[in-house]
């Protein structure tokens, strides 16, 4: 069994944490970086982005992540956290932890539809995927190793590139367990890499 840790300073942690166990794997809640070394992989919830860097510079978390992500383990962010990995932030802001080659555009669909539902075809996906969007972001420039899972009004909201992986909609609030199971299989195969070379 693998175990995911959901980073527990602000947003949707619950939600994330029942999702993991419910699809059969173990959940901890993230809130010292030294948890950091006790888990597979990482989700980075939605929230406030710029209230989770302020809380994540407070406690020490900025470093401690950027060098999980050099360790090669996989990391998910959702929403908030989809712009707290992005390598830039459109407009004149500094980007956060810049985890993946894209640019992001925060609350990108306006306040006038702060939250909303669409379907969406996502790639390997057979069947539309009902996405839940809370003042959603979404990637305007997205760099050359980058795969894009997922399009709503030609903007990108899902994307991929090596072992981290980001969206705009919260997965979390969904009986629908596919999106995640994408990075649980992220997961286990940076788990089966990483005992290959301990071999």
């Amino acid at each position: 069994m693998i175990t995911i840790g959901v980073l527990g300073l602000q947003g949707a942690v619950e939600e994330h944490l029942n999702q993991i166990k419910a699809a059969g794997e173990q959940a901890i809640i993230v809130k010292k970086p030294e948890q950091l070394r006790e888990i597979d992989g990482l989700i980075i919830p939605g929230g406030e982005s710029t209230t989770m860097r302020k809380l994540m510079d407070r406690y020490g978390f900025m470093e401690p992540v950027k060098t999980f992500f050099e360790g090669k383990k996989p990391i998910f962010g959702t929403c908030a956290g989809m712009v707290l990995a992005a390598n830039e932030l459109t407009g004149d802001e500094e980007a956060y932890l810049g985890l993946m080659d894209i640019s992001v555009k925060r609350n990108g669909f306006g306040r006038q539809r702060e939250s909303f539902e669409a379907d969406l075809s996502i790639k390997g996906m057979e069947d539309p995927y009902k996405a839940v969007f809370i003042r959603a972001p979404f990637a305007d420039e997205i760099g050359e190793g980058v795969e894009v899972l997922a399009v709503y009004e030609e903007n990108v909201v899902a994307a991929k590139q090596d072992h981290v992986l980001v969206s705009a909609f919260h997965p979390e609030l969904t009986g629908d367990d596919r999106f995640l199971q994408l990075f649980i299989e992220m997961v286990k195969t940076s788990v089966s890499k990483a005992e290959l070379k301990t071999c």
